[in-house]
């Protein structure tokens, strides 16, 4: 009991409201079901790691050392995961699609210069920027190789911002649009894409984006060998593997990594709020940027795109195709975007890897 006492003694109210953080990360998981396999980890090891003279903080510490601050390991086995869920038929047949996922990073640059504004240095202003991506493993990575001061701050807004995409996009994309644009239908192309056209896909992506943009190749190569191994044929085993039990294991040792740096000195901080609203200003920005783009095509098109569709060029896949498919039905009960959706989607997931890759090498 004197143990109890001494350490209720010792207990800090920042402390507490960690705690109170924590618990509400797993009632979103839990509740609301927003990226359970990250949001809860995250929560309960927010809580770990905050009690008083903390056990578990140095074990913690320690994964993050290995799998993030010496190598960004963790981020890039995820990407190989995240790349053998993939599908990317639907870009490869309708290739214009790839114009939304470079729209929707509009948010990013934007935040980059409006962060600098705000005092951060130039290094943490592009860390913070990078969470409009709404790409946790590309934040994790760039603010780890600029070596960020509010690297706790940035990996929550990211993951939370992914979770909270049913959320945040819908009041943005009916703000951005009117009832007749979000009733427009779209046909879809049936057109067949060949094994050989999804093989080598990954492989000229690798080197287009090793050329243009060599900081990122760390980013897309990972993610471009898991999409080869879904694709190849002849690693059906190992593709499960990538998308089930690798992506699972890595994600909850992630969210608990990520907790490492949850500590109240850490994160109770001005500045976090601050970097919360940046990150939500770059979402939102990012959404804005995919939608006003179609619009814009609108003006020349015959055959007109329902822009509800470049709101999807954000990189949280699947989650943002599957709130603009629903938004299209709840319109329309027969309009049928999920696939355009989806190819909007999956561009994003490249584009933010891109955006990520120019990012570091502009202010490295």
């Amino acid at each position: 009991m004197g143990v109890i006492f001494e350490n209720l003694f010792n207990l800090e109210w920042q402390q507490a409201v960690m705690w109170i953080i924590g618990g509400v990360l797993i009632y979103l998981a839990i509740k609301k079901d927003m990226e359970p396999t990250l949001l809860l980890p995250m929560g309960f090891g927010a809580i770990l790691i905050n009690l008083p003279e903390s056990g578990a903080k140095a074990v913690i510490d320690h994964l993050f050392e290995i799998g993030i601050e010496s190598n960004e390991l963790m981020p890039l086995i995820l990407f190989i995961g995240i790349g053998a869920m993939i599908d990317f038929e639907p870009l490869l047949g309708n290739p214009k699609l790839m114009l939304f996922g470079a729209a929707a990073q509009f948010g990013i640059f934007f935040t980059l210069c409006l962060a600098s504004l705000f005092g951060f240095d130039l290094h943490d202003a592009a860390s913070i920027a990078i969470i409009g991506a709404a790409d946790g493993p590309t934040s994790i990575f760039v603010a780890q190789t600029l070596g960020s001061n509010y690297t706790a701050a940035i990996m929550v807004a990211a993951y939370s911002y992914m979770a909270l995409v049913p959320i945040v996009q819908p009041p943005i994309i009916k703000l951005c649009t009117t009832k007749k644009e979000r009733q427009i239908r779209m046909k879809y192309s049936n057109k067949k894409v060949s094994k050989t056209t999804k093989i080598l896909f990954p492989i000229v992506v690798t080197i287009i984006v090793g050329l243009v943009a060599p900081d990122a190749v760390a980013l897309i190569g990972f993610l471009m060998f898991g999409n080869l191994i879904r694709e190849c044929g002849v690693l059906n085993s190992l593709s499960d593997t990538a998308q089930n039990v690798l992506a699972n294991l890595i994600t909850i040792f992630l969210g608990l990594t990520i907790a490492s740096r949850m500590t109240a000195a850490e994160f109770l901080r001005g500045e976090t709020l601050l970097i919360l609203g940046l990150g939500l200003f770059a979402f939102i920005f990012d959404t804005f940027g995919g939608i006003m783009l179609a619009k814009l095509m609108n003006l020349f098109l015959k055959e007109k795109i329902n822009p509800m569709i470049g709101a999807s060029g954000i990189s949280a896949f699947p989650m943002s195709s599957r709130v603009v498919s629903k938004l299209a039905l709840k319109e329309d009960p027969q309009n049928f975007i999920l696939m355009q959706a989806v190819g909007v989607n999956v561009s994003g997931q490249i584009a933010s890897v891109i955006a990520g890759g120019l990012i570091l090498s502009l202010v490295r």
